[in-house]
């Protein structure tokens, strides 16, 4: 899917984190890590780490198995991607 023709915004953007255990955010040079096996954090939450300031998807978002990569983060790739 094309997201630049197509921008998944708003809460259709909780659809990737359906069936996925973990989400691993990249905000600046660090990267957030939520366990949703754990507890979900609150919507309003989930969506502020995974919309990007125009409100849509951030970008690059990767799924790996039952773990979400959003945004890019040198040492969750190569933490995940091993």
């Amino acid at each position: 899917m094309d997201t630049r023709k197509s921008p998944i915004t708003g809460e259709a953007a909780l659809v990737v984190t359906k069936d996925v255990d973990e989400v691993w955010v990249a905000r600046g040079k660090k990267a957030v890590h939520v366990d949703l096996t754990a507890s979900r954090p609150p919507m309003a939450e989930l969506l502020q780490l995974l919309l990007g300031p125009t409100g849509g998807l951030r970008a690059p978002t990767l799924r790996v198995g039952r773990t979400l990569l959003v945004g890019f983060n040198a040492e969750a790739y190569a933490k995940i991607l091993k």
